[in-house]
C-alpha cells in the first residue's frame, strides 16, 4: 500500500472508530439514566415538535426554542426525526461531528506543509482531545455541529474557496448565537494575519451582523427576556451594550476578574494537551479564540472553566492550528511524533472522563429496572411531571415538567402522569422536595399508584374522579 493511501486508510480507521465508540459511550451513558433534562431533553422535546409540524415550546421553562441560543440548525435536524423519532439521532450526529473534524485537520495539516504521518498524528492529537470525549458523554448541545465546520470553513478560507467558507459561517452562526463572536474573530484573524481579505471581511461583517440580531431581536423575541447567559457576567452591566460600553471605558472590571487562581487553572487545562506545540510566535491563530476565551475568563460560573462542559469548544480549532503552525516550522519536533501521540494519550487518560462509566454513571444502578419499567407505562400525548434522569426518556411529548427542588408550587392536578425517584431525585438538595410531592400525591384521592419499585414511584390520574 503506497504512503498516501496508507494515510488515508488509517485517518478512515481512526475517524470510524472514534464515531463508533462516542455513540456508544452516549447511548450507554442514556441508557443507565445518566442523561439530563438539561440539556438532552431541552434539545429533544424541541427536535421532536419541530418534526411534528408543532412550535418547540420547551415544556421544562416553557420558552420557544429560538429564545436560547437561536439555534436554527435544529429545524434541518429535526428531518432525521421525521424519519424515525429517536433520541438516539442526536448520539449519532454529534459522534460524527466530534470525530469528523479529524478529516480537515489532517488536510489542514498537509496545507501547512507537514508530512502525512505528522498531519495523521495531528488528527490523533484532535481525537484525544479530553474535551471531545467529556463532551460527547454530556449529553447533546448543537454547537459540536459547529467543530468541524470551523476547520472545514478555516481551510476554505486557505483555499481561498469562498462560496464553501460562506456556507460554513452560515452553519456556524445557526448553531448557537454566541457563535457570531467566534466568527467574526476569525474574520479579524483572516483578514489582518492571514491576509483573506474577502473571507476575512466577510466573516466579521456577518459576525457583528448576527450577533446583534440574535441578542437584540430574535432571543428577546422568542424568550421575552434579555439574552439568559447575561446574568453570569452581571457585575460588567445588565445589557449588551452596556457591557461594551465598559469594556471600553471602565477595562479595570474585566482586568480584576481575569487574574484569578480559577483561571489560572483553567488555562493549565486547557494547554496542557498540546502545551508542547505552543510557541508565541505561532499563536495568531488564537485571536479568534479570544471572545470564547475572555467569556470563560470573566464568569465565575465553573462549568467554563473546565474540560468537560462545552464552552470551550470553539477554543479548540485554534488551539490546533497553533500547534500546527509550530510544527510547520519547527523542524526538531517533527522527529517526536511518537512522544506526542504518547503525550495526548497521557493526557486523555488523565482528564477524560471515561472512568464514570465504572463509578459515577453506577450510582443509579439500583434503580436502573424499576426507571425503565415505569417509563414503559407513560403512554405518548399525556402530560407528565418526573426526575430530571427520567425527563429525556419522555420528552417526546409535549408536557414534561421536572420535580425538583422549587417545584413545591406545581399543581400536580395538571399532569396525566407522575413519575418520580425518590431514591435518587438527580438534581442537588431536591430529595426534600421529591418526597413531598409524593406524599402530596398520596393524599390526593384523583391519583392511583400504578407503580411502586425501588423508591421509584409512577401514579395515573384518574379523570373518572371529581
Amino acid at each position: 500500500m503506497k504512503e498516501k493511501d496508507s494515510n488515508l486508510f488509517w485517518l478512515w480507521i481512526i475517524t470510524g472508530m472514534s464515531t463508533v465508540i462516542l455513540f456508544f459511550c452516549a447511548s450507554l451513558r442514556h441508557f443507565l439514566f445518566q442523561s439530563n433534562a438539561l440539556d438532552l431533553g431541552w434539545f429533544d422535546q424541541a427536535i421532536f415538535l419541530i418534526s411534528q409540524g408543532n412550535t418547540p415550546i420547551v415544556s421544562f421553562v416553557d420558552n420557544h426554542i429560538l429564545g436560547d441560543h437561536a439555534a436554527f440548525i435544529l429545524y434541518p435536524l429535526a428531518l432525521f426525526y421525521v424519519i424515525y423519532p429517536n433520541v438516539h439521532w442526536l448520539f449519532a450526529i454529534q459522534a460524527v461531528a466530534l470525530s469528523f473534524g479529524a478529516v480537515p485537520v489532517y488536510r489542514l495539516a498537509q496545507k501547512a506543509g507537514l508530512q502525512k504521518n505528522l498531519a495523521l498524528t495531528m488528527s490523533a492529537v484532535y481525537l484525544l482531545y479530553p474535551l471531545v470525549f467529556n463532551l460527547n458523554i454530556f449529553d447533546f448541545h448543537s454547537e459540536v455541529i459547529a467543530l468541524p465546520i470551523l476547520f472545514w470553513a478555516i481551510l476554505a478560507a486557505k483555499n481561498n474557496n469562498f462560496y464553501r467558507f460562506l456556507s460554513a459561517i452560515i452553519i456556524i452562526l445557526s448553531c448557537k448565537a454566541v457563535l457570531s463572536l467566534t466568527v467574526a474573530a476569525m474574520g479579524l484573524w483572516l483578514l489582518f494575519f492571514e491576509r483573506k481579505r474577502l473571507c476575512g471581511s466577510t466573516a466579521l461583517g456577518l459576525g457583528v451582523f448576527w450577533f446583534l440580531i440574535t441578542t437584540q431581536v430574535i432571543i428577546p423575541q422568542f424568550s421575552g427576556e434579555k439574552v439568559a447567559a447575561l446574568g453570569r457576567y452581571s457585575f460588567l452591566g445588565d445589557s449588551v451594550g452596556e457591557i461594551l460600553k465598559n469594556f471600553f471605558l471602565n477595562p479595570g472590571i474585566f482586568l480584576n476578574k481575569i487574574f484569578t487562581l480559577a483561571n489560572l487553572e483553567y488555562l493549565i487545562l486547557l494547554v496542557c494537551p498540546v502545551i508542547w506545540g505552543l510557541s508565541f510566535s505561532h499563536l495568531t491563530p488564537m485571536v479568534a479564540a479570544i471572545p470564547q476565551l475572555g467569556l470563560n475568563l470573566l464568569t465565575d460560573y465553573q462549568p467554563q472553566k473546565d474540560l468537560v462542559h462545552q464552552y470551550s469548544l470553539p477554543i479548540i480549532p485554534f488551539l490546533l492550528l497553533s500547534n500546527i503552525y509550530t510544527l510547520a516550522t519547527r523542524k526538531k519536533i517533527i522527529k517526536y511524533h511518537k512522544i506526542i501521540i504518547c503525550w495526548s494519550l497521557i493526557t486523555f487518560l488523565v482528564l477524560a472522563k471515561y472512568s464514570y462509566f465504572g463509578s459515577k454513571y453506577l450510582e443509579q444502578l439500583d434503580t436502573l429496572f424499576a426507571m425503565r419499567q415505569g417509563v414503559e407505562l407513560v403512554p405518548p400525548k399525556v402530560r407528565v411531571l418526573t426526575s430530571p434522569q427520567i425527563a429525556p426518556h419522555l420528552t417526546h411529548r409535549p408536557v414534561v415538567k421536572l420535580g425538583i427542588r422549587d417545584a413545591e408550587s406545581i399543581d400536580i392536578n395538571n399532569f396525566d402522569y407522575i413519575m418520580l425517584n425518590v431514591r435518587h431525585p438527580s438534581w442537588p438538595k431536591s430529595r426534600k422536595t421529591v418526597i413531598d410531592l409524593v406524599k402530596k400525591i398520596r393524599k390526593n384521592r384523583k391519583f392511583i399508584s400504578i407503580h411502586e419499585q425501588d423508591n421509584v414511584f409512577m401514579f395515573k390520574q384518574n379523570w373518572d374522579i371529581e
